[in-house]
């Protein structure tokens, strides 16, 4: 994968809006052969519809947020805190009770050898 050097106004990204369970979540999504970059917001009263495999590098920008995971395991995280998982290592899903923004990065360089 060969990316030029470019920059990304997130202000002209459209967002895609995804219901929860409970909520709703907003994405920006740039994808490049192999990489996707998001910015992601939950709402407020926000949970997850399914438990996640996919593997991602996760930031939190604004807010706070719990991950949970499948084997019961809990994280909450808030700004300036990050997560790091590889592909079906982990099953988790996202649940947010007053919102959160989050710089989300996942693809192939994250899946299982």
């Amino acid at each position: 994968m060969n990316i030029p050097f470019q920059t990304i106004d997130w202000s002209t990204i459209e967002k895609s809006e995804h219901k929860g369970q409970t909520g709703t979540s907003f994405w920006q999504t740039i994808q490049f052969d192999g990489l996707r970059i998001r910015i992601v917001e939950y709402s407020a009263n926000y949970m997850a519809d399914h438990w996640c495999e996919k593997g991602h590098v996760v930031y939190c920008l604004e807010g706070e947020f719990e991950s949970e995971l499948k084997n019961g395991e809990s994280f909450k995280l808030s700004k300036g805190t990050s997560y790091v998982v590889s592909d079906e290592l982990s099953s988790h899903r996202s649940i947010s009770t007053k919102g959160v923004k989050l710089l989300i990065i996942d693809g192939d360089f994250l899946k299982l050898n």
